[in-house]
């Protein structure tokens, strides 16, 4: 599910944030604030994917994410943010 298609398009990312917690949903995004604590500090969440793809697609993205999601049960991604890439997957234990 898209930011925009549920009303949270112009939403700050705390509040994405905060409505993936609330749905109890791993946040997937290819947004770099993401990953970045300084500006947006992660505590107990589902779990948060940072994609990093060049050129940044939905084809692109799609492929870097179906195979890696199948990998693994959302469990492995409570309290997680990983920084995925075509290269590597980063792993950080945010809670």
């Amino acid at each position: 599910m898209r930011a925009s298609e549920v009303g949270q398009a112009r939403a700050d990312d705390y509040d994405i944030l905060q409505k993936a917690i609330s749905e109890n949903r791993i946040l997937i995004t290819l947004d770099e604030h993401f990953g970045d604590w300084v500006i947006l500090p992660l505590s107990k969440h589902p779990g948060v994917i940072r994609l990093k793809v060049n050129p940044a697609t939905s084809k692109n993205a799609i492929n870097l994410i179906l195979p890696f999601l199948r990998l693994y049960s959302s469990e492995h991604f409570r309290n997680r943010l990983v920084i995925l890439s075509s290269k590597r997957a980063k792993w950080v234990h945010t809670a």
